[in-house]
């Protein structure tokens, strides 16, 4: 794809807490998305995905692979790993084939659950590969 050329398009525009980003249904991304805001997903996701904010993934949404975010609500289909610094949020529809650690989780009845869940005191765990995140991005763009 010519569009897409490697280059990082949002350098040098301002960033803020307030974005929201929304992939659609029926659109399909490979890769790693890093955002200081908000993202909904109802379309599909293979890579890693870091949110500054808080992550929703719709009912049509489908994520693989590895996730950390600030706070979550997920309606669709999660496989890999997902930390959460604050509130999981398992919604009914919601399918996880995953490794969970988390703050505090909200599973609704109907929702289903394949994995390991850790809570409270490894919230450190998150942070630490938030800031070994950010490192990385320093790194490539210094």
């Amino acid at each position: 794809m010519a569009m897409f050329n490697g280059s990082n398009e949002k350098t040098g525009s301002s960033e803020s807490n307030s974005s929201v980003n929304l992939i659609g249904a029926g659109t399909k991304i490979e890769g790693d998305i890093i955002t200081n805001g908000d993202i909904r997903i109802d379309g599909t996701l293979t890579g890693s995905i870091n949110v500054k904010g808080k992550l929703v993934v719709g009912a049509s949404g489908i994520l693989e692979g590895e996730i950390i975010c600030q706070n979550a609500d997920i309606s669709g289909t999660v496989k890999g790993k997902i930390g959460v610094a604050e509130l999981l949020s398992l919604k009914a529809s919601a399918k996880l084939t995953c490794d969970i650690i988390t703050n505090k989780i909200a599973v609704e009845p109907g929702a289903t659950f394949s994995g390991s869940c850790s809570m409270g005191g490894v919230i450190k765990d998150i942070k630490g590969a938030q800031q070994q995140e950010k490192s990385k991005v320093n790194e490539k763009t210094a």
